[in-house]
């Protein structure tokens, strides 16, 4: 039986994301940078939508959503950003255009397999203190923000929680291989964008300070190194504990406690991290679990109030196809909210309108599908709030002393004139 949800309904859900977009940028920065704030406004706009749906017969629908989508979802953040928060980078390379790019270019390719968090949290503070003699630092962070902390999280679903969502509906963990000419093509034009601008600045560097970069050289060395293995176990985890491979996961009446196997899996994983990892290893990389809190305080308010939005919208999916009928309109709708909003709820609702799969209930096709993917993914990068590492690399920054541009600043002088069009020419030769 079809529930049919009052347009109301989509109040709380567009309140939340407001509040996400907005409350940082107003007066009210301070007191939303609690997390027990952001808890407060999670519970004040979820719970009276939980007891409405179960007040109404679809209590089903959002214990769904709640044991069987969140769930999994912050876990796998979590096992993601404990496992890549004990493994250590350091040292002070010269802060040549080729060896920025370098580590740029391993970032991007690690994103996809440890998470665009991961990857920008294992990195970042070896960037910084590459270019820590440089004169001309801003653009370096402005990129990697780019590359590593969006665009290199395409191909798998630990690289960025739209995917992983996705994943969670459906999609087979190899189909967004499927997605790396997209990947290649982004990445790579970013690369030489990068390198080029990094080149003439680079010539612009005052000799004293081209000087101390030569003279103040340190070697690399690695710490918590038994989290790549950690890392590994998660991945696996992610690939083979499922319903594919595990049919008892899979049954309609099966135990929660057997649906989620993986997820277990997964607070193993972060347990054994803790305790095999040195606490001044995570100390020196700064480790803490502020992020993820955030992470989850936020998103548990974003899924329960996500339920009647989704319906709602599968109530209204051919009107809404018969305005949104092409790919490429997927790629720019999911990327422009994406930006502004949060990726992983507005792929999820662009999943939702998109043509469906025949071969899988609940998800789009695959021209969509891949239209959706990249828009999420691709698009974060367009503001800082459009993606959660984007904010965490910015602050790592300016603790730093480097100065960074404001959040209109940010898209005036580097987004929209270097990622967007990038963008624009990847749709237009795949999608």
């Amino acid at each position: 039986m079809e529930h049919i949800i009052p347009a109301w309904m989509l109040i709380p859900f567009v309140a939340m994301l407001l509040c996400i977009a907005i409350l940082p940028l107003t007066k009210l920065e301070e007191w939303w940078e609690s997390n027990l704030h952001k808890l407060y406004v999670s519970l004040i706009l979820g719970i009276p939508v939980g007891a409405w749906l179960v007040a109404n017969g679809m209590g089903h629908e959002l214990e769904h959503q709640m044991i069987y989508d969140y769930v999994p979802f912050i876990l796998l953040l979590m096992a993601l950003f404990v496992t890549t928060g004990g493994i250590r980078i350091k040292g002070d390379l010269e802060a040549k255009p080729i060896t920025n790019t370098c580590i740029m270019a391993v970032g991007w390719g690690l994103a996809s397999f440890m998470g665009t968090t991961g990857a920008a949290m294992l990195l970042i503070r070896l960037l910084i203190q590459t270019i820590s003699q440089r004169k001309y630092k801003a653009h370096t962070i402005l990129f990697f923000i780019a590359i590593v902390a969006n665009c290199g999280g395409l191909l798998t679903p630990l690289g960025d929680p739209p995917l992983f969502l996705l994943f969670q509906k459906g999609a087979e963990f190899t189909w967004f291989f499927s997605l790396t000419p997209e990947w290649a093509v982004t990445g790579l034009l970013l690369l030489i964008t990068y390198f080029c601008i990094d080149t003439y600045f680079y010539k612009k560097e005052p000799l004293e300070n081209l000087e101390a970069d030569k003279t103040q050289k340190t070697s690399i060395s690695f710490g918590g190194l038994i989290n790549i293995f950690w890392l590994l176990c998660v991945i696996a985890s992610t690939m083979f504990i499922n319903g594919k491979y595990i049919p008892a996961m899979a049954e309609h009446d099966a135990p929660f406690y057997v649906k989620l196997l993986r997820e277990w899996a997964f607070i193993l994983i972060i347990a054994l991290s803790m305790l095999t990892t040195k606490k001044e290893t995570r100390i020196a990389n700064n480790f803490s679990w502020v992020p993820i809190l955030e992470v989850a305080c936020v998103f548990v308010g974003i899924f329960a109030t996500m339920t009647p939005a989704l319906m709602f919208l599968g109530n209204m999916k051919e009107e809404i196809q018969q305005v949104l009928s092409e790919p490429w309109q997927y790629v720019y709708c999911t990327g422009t909210l994406s930006a502004f909003l949060d990726n992983a709820p507005t792929a999820m609702v662009f999943n939702e309108m998109a043509p469906a799969n025949p071969a899988i209930p609940g998800l789009a096709n695959d021209l969509f599908l891949r239209a959706v993917s990249i828009g999420a993914v691709f698009f974060g990068a367009l503001t800082y709030i459009g993606n959660g590492p984007n904010f965490m690399v910015k602050s790592i920054a300016e603790q730093s002393g480097i100065k960074m541009p404001s959040f209109f600043g940010y898209m005036g002088k580097f987004s929209l004139i270097v990622c967007l069009p990038i963008y624009i020419i990847v749709q237009l030769i795949f999608i």
